[in-house]
């Protein structure tokens, strides 16, 4: 299996030389750090002044899938570089732009979970008002994705993150079919392990840079961060916290918009 690496960097050529395969990593590295700045960038910019607290209204379809694809670029790039990179590694000498199938496979397994997310707020959207009950929803669903964080199916797809090299060797495809395949399928794993993450974003404002960049940070130290345990463990605890204030007092909670009477309906109304 090692040597399907060497093949991928060498071309059956020879090893690539040491400088020539940092530099290339470092570089796209760097691209994806550039590209998850510019998505913090435009979605600030896009969701500036539509954030109503819980359940916001998500606005017209299309609008809030394009918001939705740039968001996932700007909250998961940095995390899933590492494995990108890796990628490009293997694969550079016969596919040098792989990396951007692969990149767009994980992209669009995130906006399939966009979709569904979508259409999901559009049926429970007269029980998701504040009023009706979506703070109690809100607050369990934080509770909810506290427990998610410690059971084995969690476990077992955060390890699926953690270790590029061992899903890459075990999901090897060539060409680029295959790029998208393994994009998409790293996605799938990712998507398993953030889920409760993401609905956790939803009942605390998905229109929120604040609770967008505090979601990302928790996502990043599960999947970076060496100490395992110790992120999850501290992840489903601070998700506990927020979920009992929500449900308790929720005015005390730090950056949290409380929704005005049928915020939903009224983003819903509106033509970014």
């Amino acid at each position: 299996m090692l040597a399907l690496g060497e093949d991928r960097v060498s071309g059956g050529g020879g090893p690539a030389p040491p400088w020539s395969a940092a530099r290339s990593h470092l570089g796209l590295t760097a691209t994806l750090f550039a590209l998850a700045a510019a998505a913090w960038w435009w979605s600030g910019v896009r969701m500036r002044g539509m954030d109503e607290g819980p359940w916001t209204g998500l606005g017209a379809f299309g609008w809030f899938l394009g918001v939705w694809v740039v968001m996932m670029a700007a909250m998961m790039l940095p995390s899933v570089a590492p494995t990108v990179a890796l990628y490009a590694r293997m694969s550079r000498a016969r596919r040098p732009l792989a990396p951007l199938a692969f990149t767009a496979g994980y992209l669009v397994v995130w906006g399939g979970v966009g979709v569904l997310a979508y259409v999901a707020a559009r049926v429970a959207r007269d029980v998701l008002t504040w009023d009706a009950g979506g703070r109690w929803i809100a607050g369990v669903t934080l509770l909810a994705a506290a427990v998610y964080e410690l059971t084995p199916l969690k476990a077992v797809c955060l390890r699926k993150c953690r270790s590029p090299l061992g899903f890459l060797l075990g999901a090897w495809r060539d060409g680029w079919s295959g790029a998208l395949k393994m994009g998409a399928r790293h996605g799938a794993w990712c998507v398993g392990c953030c889920w409760a993450l993401m609905a956790s974003l939803f009942a605390l404002g998905i229109m929120s840079l604040a609770w967008m960049a505090f979601v990302a940070a928790l996502i990043a130290a599960e999947k970076i961060l060496p100490w395992r345990r110790v992120a999850t463990f501290g992840t489903a605890g601070l998700l506990i916290a927020l979920g009992t204030l929500l449900l308790a007092a929720p005015d005390a909670i730090p950056s949290l918009t409380i929704p005005a009477h049928d915020s939903m309906g009224a983003m819903d109304q509106m033509t970014p």
